[in-house]
């Protein structure tokens, strides 16, 4: 079975808070993903809309796939590098923030018709 994917690596979101919205639409067909994310009010609702946009492009353009038949089979959000910071403390200390980034990857597929 065919299928397209998109990957969007070294986004600044946390991989748990993506994984929330990712598990929204895994499964739904990509019009009621693309409605689902619209209206979530998190901030990797729209990185995830992009991702999920340009997997849609890739099903069409590079494998000619009916988009009216497309859905999300997989949707997994993995974890990037985490960038370092020092935030000064009490004292002469420092604490140490961590900024951590998100890989995420889309894949579709085409409904069997029956």
């Amino acid at each position: 079975m065919e299928e397209a994917r998109a990957v969007a690596r070294y986004l600044r979101v946390s991989p748990f808070k993506a994984r929330q919205v990712a598990d929204l639409v895994r499964g739904k067909d990509i019009d009621e993903a693309v409605g689902i994310l619209r209206y979530t009010n998190k901030k990797s609702a729209p990185l995830i809309n992009k991702v999920l946009k340009s997997a849609i492009a890739n099903a069409e353009h590079n494998n000619d796939m009916d988009s009216d038949e497309l859905y999300v089979s997989e949707i997994y959000v993995d974890e990037g590098p985490t960038l370092k910071r020092m935030r000064p403390r009490a004292y002469g200390r420092a604490d140490v923030r961590r900024h951590r980034t998100s890989h995420i990857t889309v894949v579709l597929r085409e409904r069997e018709v029956k």
